[in-house]
């Protein structure tokens, strides 16, 4: 495969040099009347089309000399020698991104996910990249998807779907110690998405809902304890103090008959035992007037 890399291209000042130089060749003969003037112009013109490079301001240029590396050219205006030297790869710095995903990857307990990664990386060293790398894209993007199978496979799901900050910080430190000899820095690695499958996410959606009722009832039974214990120091309360209960069933008594057309049923043995008689026809007489 041949490497990706970004080759120079003509770029308009090299245009403009040669148009220049055919014009003036033109020109030339014209006044003279001496052909010699527009051959030497188309020459030095398409010397200066192949010989006049410009490297943008994010890219570092390889100059080769016979095929020999001699050196990197800083953005800006550059000058070859055509045929003898070359500007052979333009290396992008900025930071870069590539898209990981690795398909159908066991985690720890054997769980299958399918996971998408972001990765930021970018060339810090173009001589190294270049020298001891043939195609550094290829090689951060298997790298990459390598060290990301291998993390999950180390990893729980609840960890996968839970601890995505950590396992990115986790495939950052990895891949950043396999590319730096490479001159190529990894900035950081995000975790996009973690795809399980459908049965697997309905199984996990029944859990949560157990779960959740299972909490329900808990709090719901730990309600009626304390009711009751409540029930039971009142109950103690007032079997030692009957004026207590009077006055509790007299605020009974009220809480029933204070809205109009309420009937209240009340056993005689609780008219007879707390003497409600009395108050029974006290309120009957008062709601009447």
């Amino acid at each position: 495969m041949m490497p990706k890399v970004s080759t120079p291209q003509p770029n308009p000042v090299a245009i403009a040099a040669f148009v220049l130089c055919v014009l003036a060749g033109v020109l030339g003969t014209a006044f003279t009347e001496h052909r010699a003037y527009v051959i030497t112009a188309v020459i030095v013109g398409l010397y200066l089309l192949y010989a006049i490079k410009i490297v943008r301001q994010w890219e570092k240029a390889v100059k080769l000399r016979f095929g020999r590396y001699v050196g990197l050219r800083a953005p800006g205006l550059c000058l070859i020698v055509p045929i003898v030297e070359t500007l052979s790869q333009f290396v992008d710095q900025r930071v870069r991104v590539a898209n990981v995903s690795a398909e159908t990857t066991l985690t720890r307990d054997t769980v299958p996910v399918n996971v998408d990664a972001i990765v930021f990386w970018m060339v810090w060293n173009p001589e190294k990249a270049i020298l001891e790398v043939e195609n550094y894209d290829d090689a951060i993007s298997m790298s990459a998807q390598t060290a990301l199978r291998e993390s999950i496979g180390r990893h729980d799901l609840h960890q996968a779907l839970a601890e995505r900050e950590t396992l990115g910080q986790e495939l950052q430190k990895i891949l950043d110690e396999k590319t730096t000899p490479w001159g190529i820095t990894v900035q950081s690695v995000e975790i996009r998405d973690v795809q399980i499958p459908p049965a697997l996410q309905d199984a996990m959606s029944r859990e949560a809902q157990a779960e959740r009722e299972r909490r329900a009832r808990v709090i719901l039974g730990t309600a009626e304890t304390e009711i009751a214990e409540k029930f039971a120091a009142a109950a103690s309360t007032y079997k030692d103090d009957p004026v207590a209960l009077h006055l509790r069933a007299m605020n009974m008594l009220y809480e029933a008959i204070k809205e109009r057309g309420s009937m209240v049923i009340v056993p005689s043995s609780a008219v007879e035992t707390m003497g409600l008689g009395g108050s029974l026809a006290t309120a009957s007489l008062a709601k009447q007037a």
